[in-house]
């Protein structure tokens, strides 16, 4: 019996993808944030010396992966976990989709998400046969609360969440006895310092000033896919509650979910160097700064967009109505109809192009005026 799935969404706005590639000066594809640009050699070199992995990898990561991630929510984030509070995944999109069926829900459970939402929340929801309810006040969540999902910094519209609002959100997911996750994978891609080496992270739903002294009930789910350009590496974990770890990690053994040895020693590299971060932040900032002024200059509002990879900006009409206007000028972007955006007036523009692209569509978006 197949699954009752909506339709990807990329493959709904196949027709302007195929009218923005006729364009005479090429294409720019700003609709998906997948990285461009190289895996730090470093980090390549450490896959590269693991690579005789003739043994099964422990499914709940090597001691110097843990002790890795440990030591980088602890470095980066100002929380303090011991081993016993992390596992690898697969990728943060795995974990995402299989978390529902991990803790064992089903029909009659409801599954929030924010009200701008990354598709893949509800995807998981619907393999088990959860309902979905879109959601950010936390009054609104209902007594059959089972997940609650956040994502802060936000994915499509870059929102960061307070320590208060998390706050918040953590106190009434406990007076649901419900299981609350914060996505936090564009935590270390803030925008709101000119100086790229200061930049602080976003707040983690772990930071002790959030947890007021219990980490019950609650995870935080990181990728490497967009620090560190490892989206082909398939590298994320998941972090917080120990108990939920376990019960995470006993149905992962089962199914044989395990990150592959030489991705987990990679990560290992990755996490320990905070250098290739700062440099891969300044390039996408650079990039920010030139496509927000050539966007405005075209006459577009850029709302929130405060972190992350993306921007999300409008023309005060229907979103689809702006895709059709950027395809003619070669350039494909996200209608906000892929994310809840009700009614849909805003596109998300992707970041994660290479400086030539961003400056053809800059010279298209200016010329446009």
């Amino acid at each position: 019996m197949a699954l009752s799935l909506p339709d990807f969404p990329w493959d709904t706005i196949s027709e302007f993808a195929a009218r923005a590639r006729e364009h005479a000066d090429g294409f720019v594809d700003l609709s998906v944030g997948s990285p461009v640009d190289p895996t730090p050699a470093f980090i390549r070199e450490a896959l590269s010396q693991a690579t005789d992995a003739h043994s099964y990898p422990q499914t709940a990561g090597s001691v110097p992966l843990r002790e890795a991630i440990v030591a980088w929510y602890l470095r980066r984030r100002g929380v303090e976990l011991t081993v016993a509070n992390v596992l690898p995944t697969i990728g943060s999109k795995e974990l995402v989709s299989l978390l529902p069926l991990l803790l064992g829900l089903g029909e009659g459970d409801v599954v929030v998400q924010p009200t701008l939402a990354y598709p893949t929340y509800a995807i998981g929801a619907a393999l088990v046969g959860a309902t979905v309810l879109s959601s950010d006040d936390p009054a609104e969540w209902p007594a059959n609360t089972r997940l609650i999902w956040l994502n802060s910094p936000s994915n499509p519209d870059g929102r960061v969440r307070s320590v208060e609002s998390l706050r918040a959100a953590v106190v009434r997911a406990r007076e649901l006895d419900a299981v609350i996750v914060n996505d936090e994978c564009y935590a270390e891609l803030t925008w709101g310092s000119d100086d790229s080496e200061t930049s602080a992270p976003a707040p983690s739903i772990l930071d002790p000033l959030v947890l007021q002294g219990s980490r019950d009930h609650v995870l935080s789910v990181y990728s490497l896919s967009k620090q560190s350009n490892l989206a082909g590496y398939r590298a994320g974990f998941v972090a917080g509650c120990s108990d939920l770890i376990d019960e995470i990690l006993a149905v992962r053994k089962h199914v044989g979910l395990m990150p592959p040895a030489p991705v987990q020693a990679a990560m290992v590299a990755a996490l320990g160097n905070d250098e290739h971060v700062v440099s891969q932040r300044a390039i996408y900032r650079a990039r920010r700064e030139q496509l927000m002024g050539a966007l405005q200059t075209a006459g577009f509002t850029i709302d929130d967009s405060a972190a992350g990879l993306y921007l999300w900006a409008t023309r005060h009409e229907p979103a689809l109505t702006t895709i059709s206007w950027l395809a003619d000028r070669g350039i494909l972007a996200a209608p906000g109809s892929f994310y809840g955006d009700d009614p849909a007036i805003h596109v998300r523009l992707a970041l994660t192009a290479s400086d030539a692209d961003i400056g053809r569509a800059v010279e298209r978006l200016t010329s446009a005026v």
